[in-house]
């Protein structure tokens, strides 16, 4: 993984120092609230109902475990003993204390982290696949481009006042495990007819108010080409980009507004400009970059031990099915840490949490841990023979929940909990869904099924596209949570249609209760998913499960 360099510890270093300066003036009064404000936010610093909360970047999800370690140290600290794993691969601290956020800013560039970027009108953390580098599917690691266009976009002069917030997310495979087509630019890597790299590219994709699936904008650019083209991309929007209205600031907006063509015409445009400008520096630099992604060199040894425990040991064997993912290499797994035990905040680790799963990253894991989307924690490279030794001492730490991809496995964001822009709650909604399912015993029968919870219409839990979306929102000061269905996002992505009304809190887990089985009952053999069968049947059966007394009413007109 990328290893800061000189000069990239003094830039975070000024940095720290900088804001260290505006915190005190915000102490002393000479700076007001509202001056202060763009200034934290520039440093991933926000206000929310509570307290402040801190979000520290890691890019494209990759860290070490001496990084893990710190963010344990940090937890312990300076917060409540906890972080939060979001689903920008980054992590949060909910209860950090203003004086003290300049010395967790120091903590933080003590292990090569920061958190520059992680909020304002600029690129935001570049998003990556949780198993780059490691994937039996994959074209190539993404990673190296994702960390090229971070040191691009780290206080580009030109897009640090973007008309709004800007996203990208990179996949090196052809299943798409980023999500790249709800980014403002989505990229996934490929090769032409000669073998070499390049990408195909996505454009205007976004969720929110406006939940919108990227198009295609270019079928294949080389790998050459990358800086430039993306530079040209933000170029048109920065100019196109509405101003006059927040809500219809983003780079989906413009591409809806003036059609797909006409902005591949103005970027194509653009990019013969700007390409003339790059010396080829960018590829002398990705050349290095990438130096630092090596595979590390794996073991071959026999697989005995793992083949022994799926035999001897049922519960090894739940986990296995559903936590581990294929590997490049036979002989190793890709081990996914599941942070939804029944019940419990999805995306919450405490700092022991933390340090176990560094620990095990150090001797298992060739060093190496990613941060999924899914509020996941990821081992990338650990061999078959030793998961028995990780899973026990998962198990141990409470981190051996199997259930991965499943009914429990739910994105959810801190919603009204903590969020000063929530409307309703997703925490708990999460937690009795998950743990209505564990009293039910369903999840591995009903298999892969994507809930996805949000609090406003922010979107900020992924609900357009979970199979199952709740959107909570806030009708007459009672919280109200609509339902979307079909909902993809995946590299057929699709945004989930509404149901129809929404239920109050204690009416949402029986009615997702409804919907499951619903699909149990509908569903041609085991094999058939939930989504699989939303397709095939369309959206009424399940309608009529979460709506019975219509159902009934209609069946009765009939």
């Amino acid at each position: 993984m990328y290893e800061y360099g000189e000069f990239d510890t003094a830039y975070v270093r000024d940095r720290v120092a900088q804001f260290r300066a505006q915190v005190e003036r915000r102490l002393d009064g000479s700076l007001t609230e509202e001056e202060f404000r763009p200034l934290r936010l520039m440093n991933g610093l926000y206000l929310q109902l509570h307290a402040y909360m801190l979000r520290v970047a890691i890019p494209y999800g990759t860290l070490n475990s001496r990084q893990m370690r710190q963010l344990a140290h940090i937890a312990e600290r300076w917060d409540k003993g906890y972080g939060h794993f979001t689903t920008r691969q980054n992590i949060q601290y909910n209860w950090p204390r203003l004086p003290e956020v300049p010395d967790i800013l120091d903590a933080l560039a003590d292990v090569g982290m920061h958190a520059i970027q992680t909020s304002g009108n600029t690129v935001r953390n570049v998003t990556a696949d949780h198993f780059a580098g490691a994937a039996a599917d994959e074209v190539a690691d993404p990673r190296p481009y994702a960390e090229l266009l971070r040191q691009w976009s780290t206080d580009h002069p030109e897009f640090q006042f973007l008309p709004r917030k800007f996203k990208i997310g990179v996949t090196g495979a052809p299943n798409d495990r980023a999500v790249i087509r709800s980014h403002d630019i989505g990229l996934e890597l490929r090769r032409d007819a000669a073998g070499a790299p390049g990408f195909r590219v996505f454009v205007g994709g976004g969720l929110g108010r406006t939940p919108m699936v990227g198009q295609e904008l270019a079928a294949f650019i080389p790998e050459r080409d990358l800086l430039p083209y993306v530079e040209a991309i933000l170029s048109v929007y920065n100019l196109l980009g509405r101003r006059d209205n927040k809500y219809k600031a983003r780079l989906k907006i413009a591409v809806h507004e003036h059609g797909i063509d006409t902005i591949r015409a103005l970027v194509d445009e653009a990019f013969e400009e700007r390409c003339a400008q790059f010396s080829g520096i960018d590829q002398e630099l990705l050349s290095g970059i990438a130096a630092q992604f090596a595979r590390p060199a794996l073991e071959q040894r026999g697989v005995a031990p793992y083949h022994a425990a799926r035999e001897a040991d049922p519960v090894f064997r739940a986990w296995a099915d559903t936590n581990l993912a294929d590997h490049a290499d036979g002989a190793h797994a890709i081990v996914t840490i599941s942070l939804k035990p029944h019940g419990a905040t999805p995306g919450d680790a405490t700092a022991a949490q933390m340090r176990v799963m560094a620990d095990l990253a150090a001797r298992y894991g060739h060093d190496q841990l990613r941060i999924s989307h899914e509020q996941n924690v990821i081992l990338p490279h650990v061999h078959r023979a030793d998961l028995p030794q990780v899973h026990g001492a998962l198990k141990e730490a409470g981190l051996a929940t199997a259930n991965v991809g499943l009914v429990s496995d739910i994105i959810a964001c801190p919603g009204m909990d903590y969020c000063s822009l929530a409307t309703a709650r997703s925490i708990p909604i999460a937690q009795d869904i998950a743990t209505r399912f564990e009293e039910l015993k369903l999840e591995h029968e009903v298999g892969p099924l994507k809930i996805k919870i949000s609090g406003c219409i922010n979107a900020c839990g992924h609900h357009h596209v979970g199979h199952i979306g709740i959107l909570g929102l806030d009708r007459a000061g009672v919280e109200n949570y609509q339902v979307t269905l079909g909902g993809d996002g995946s590299e057929t992505t699709v945004i989930g249609q509404r149901a129809g009304p929404g239920f109050s809190a204690d009416e949402i887990v029986p009615a997702v209760e409804r919907l499951v089985l619903a699909y149990l009952d509908l569903r041609e053999g085991a094999e058939e998913t939930f989504l699989e069968l939303y397709r095939r049947l369309g959206a009424q059966p399940f309608k009529d499960a979460l709506y019975p007394e219509q159902a009934r009413r209609r069946r009765d007109a009939a």
